[in-house]
């Protein structure tokens, strides 16, 4: 995730107008995706709620041509502007903070008290002036360290900051190498995300229901056998799901390590089977998997 860090990317951030010259106003807007797994998933494989359902970068789009759309035909012209929903250099939680949407958490989240942090975010810069609404006063942390404790791989630090290198999310979406030996056990049963820091908050008690675009769309329960699902078949399963963008070699890559992570001598066939992959990275995560099994016999 370097491309963070380069100056174009830090300068867009700090200056929208980069982005958008004429932009006067930026409409900030969140879309729940809590789903029932949220507070239940107890199944051998663990995915994130929101990437149950259908990908969020092609729901919310065009959402947010139709209220451009509404807002132009309100004031019967034209109007410059850009959108993006996690697609763009530009701090979406900070500019959502200051919308009034919620505080940053110690999690690194966006929490509002009437729906906790299981929302996605998305802003629309609007060459036009609207009236600001107040930026969240206060935060409602205060003492609580759920979160922080709750991290298995230490992710979440005392001073409000993430490292991003340790966290689960981070290491089986955005990660496209190896995931570090001593990470993986701490994966547990993450196959895809985590919802960890989410879980433990008890501002999630307020979570509201998904949008039904986001409900629960992917074939449930994942099974071991996954690991031997083939280009096709994993491009057909999960054609319209965020789990799309690790690609089969990052899932099955994840999947290894967490049937490694289970124990269970039975999956070593199965195992064995994937060593026989043509990707270097699912055969070498597989291994890894079987020595893993084998040392806790």
């Amino acid at each position: 995730m370097d491309y963070l860090a380069s100056e174009r990317s830090r300068s867009r951030r700090a200056d929208p107008k980069i982005i958008l010259p004429e932009c006067k106003s930026i409409l900030v807007l969140a879309l729940p995706y809590t789903n029932t797994e949220f507070r239940t998933q107890n199944s051998e494989f663990s995915i994130a709620a929101y990437a149950l359902g259908d990908d969020y970068h092609d729901v919310i789009p065009p959402r947010l041509q139709e209220i451009i759309s509404f807002i132009e035909t309100q004031i019967g012209h034209p109007i410059p502007n850009r959108y993006y929903t996690d697609t763009g250099p530009i701090l979406e939680r900070e500019l959502a903070q200051r919308a009034g949407l919620g505080w940053i958490g110690k999690n690194s989240m966006l929490i509002n008290p009437q729906a906790g942090s299981t929302f996605l975010l998305a802003e629309i810069l609007l060459g036009i002036e609207l009236e600001p609404d107040e930026s969240f006063p206060t935060d409602h942390c205060g003492t609580c360290t759920r979160c922080i404790d709750a991290c298995p791989t230490q992710c979440i630090l005392p001073n409000r900051t993430l490292d991003a290198n340790r966290c689960i999310s981070f290491l089986t979406i955005e990660n496209k190498g190896d995931i570090p030996e001593d990470l993986r056990p701490p994966m547990q049963n993450w196959i895809f995300g985590c919802d960890i820091c989410q879980q433990v908050c008890p501002w999630n008690r307020f979570s509201q229901p998904a949008d039904p675009a986001l409900e629960t769309k992917i074939p449930l329960p994942v099974l071991t056998s996954d690991l031997l699902l083939l280009s096709s078949e994993f491009n057909q399963r999960f054609k319209k799901s965020p789990i799309a963008r690790a690609k089969r070699r990052g899932y099955l890559r994840n999947l290894a390590v967490v049937i490694g992570n289970t124990g269970n001598a039975d999956d070593i066939p199965i195992l064995e089977q994937a060593l026989q992959d043509d990707e270097p990275l699912i055969r070498d995560h597989a291994k890894w998997a079987i020595k893993n099994i084998h040392s806790a016999k």
